[in-house]
């Protein structure tokens, strides 16, 4: 198959593991060691106690690697003494499945599904969200975290409306739950701001957070870094093609500054998308002539599996 036509899915699992590097090592090697596939990115943090990678395969590699990596997670990560700013139901948080070339939502959907069933023989409990969520609510991902770890792990006994699409209705005893699903492309864009005051942060990102009166597609939430002389405003914008990241920027930048605070530099997790970028470059550079701003200008990043 010409390198053009191949299937390529993009995952970018989420593992409650941001201290321990042996422990995120192997979790990484799990996938490494997985025939056509190949990671993008690994970032891990403490603060948030949390690992993200980002990686691309055909589809199968993908499920394949992801299954690994999921056990391997539930192997090592004692969810019971886990504590982290990000929210989180469990060892292996959230296995997403992107489509990336030549792959509809529908095959990424499948995937997922397998992916569940196969990790709930493991004693599991799975949700899944997004495109592959089978009740409207569980789309967002936020109403299946709510009560994160410690308050789920009791309400998935008793509560009909908690029990999970796959799985049993009781957490594992140390890896707790897991959520899956296909979805479009998701940017975790962080914006840093210079003060130490977390409040502050907070106050910003419920401003900007669509749930609370802010920007469409943007979910945030103020955190704050212990080993670092700054707060900031963890964003994750689940649709750049209509909330550009301009946007948010400048809207952190304002709402920031009615408390005397300025932006002092971002974090990017994981990849960001050409279009991002581009649709960016053209609001700042103010150009006239945006229709410059095309993909062939740029080398295409072929996946040579």
């Amino acid at each position: 198959m010409e390198k053009g036509n191949k299937k390529i899915v993009e995952s970018v699992p989420n593992y409650s593991e941001g201290i321990d590097s042996q422990k995120i090592e192997s979790i990484v090697a799990e996938i490494k060691n997985t025939p056509n596939t190949r990671i993008v990115d690994v970032q891990y943090d403490s603060d948030y106690n949390r690992a993200v990678i980002t990686f691309v395969g055909t589809p199968e590699a993908v499920l394949e690697a992801n299954v690994n990596a999921a056990k391997k997670a539930i192997d090592l990560i004692d969810m019971n003494s886990h504590k982290g700013q990000h929210p989180r139901i469990g060892a292996v948080d959230v296995v997403p499945f992107v489509p990336a070339q030549n792959v509809s939502m529908t095959e990424c959907i499948e995937l997922s599904v397998k992916f569940a069933e196969t990790i709930a023989k493991e004693g599991v409990p799975v949700y899944l969200y997004e495109e592959s969520a089978r009740k409207m609510e569980r789309r967002n991902i936020d109403n299946i975290r709510k009560g994160e770890y410690e308050k789920l792990k009791e309400v998935i006994k008793t509560d009909p409306e908690r029990k999970p699409d796959f799985g049993p209705s009781e957490f594992h005893p140390t890896a707790g739950a897991l959520i899956t699903g296909a979805r479009n492309p998701l940017i975790s864009f962080n914006i840093n701001l210079g003060t130490n005051d977390v409040t502050i942060a907070k106050k910003v990102a419920k401003a900007i957070h669509l749930h609370s009166g802010g920007l469409v597609n943007i979910k945030a939430m103020g955190t704050e870094l212990k080993n670092r002389d700054y707060v900031q405003v963890g964003i994750s914008n689940i649709n750049y093609r209509k909330t550009p990241l301009y946007r948010q920027m400048e809207l952190v930048k304002t709402e920031a500054a009615r408390y005397g605070v300025s932006v002092i530099g971002s974090e990017l997790i994981g990849v960001l998308p050409l279009g991002a970028v581009l649709n960016s470059l053209e609001y700042y550079l103010q150009l006239d002539n945006p229709e410059k701003l095309e993909d062939k200008h740029l080398l295409e990043f072929y996946f040579d599996f």
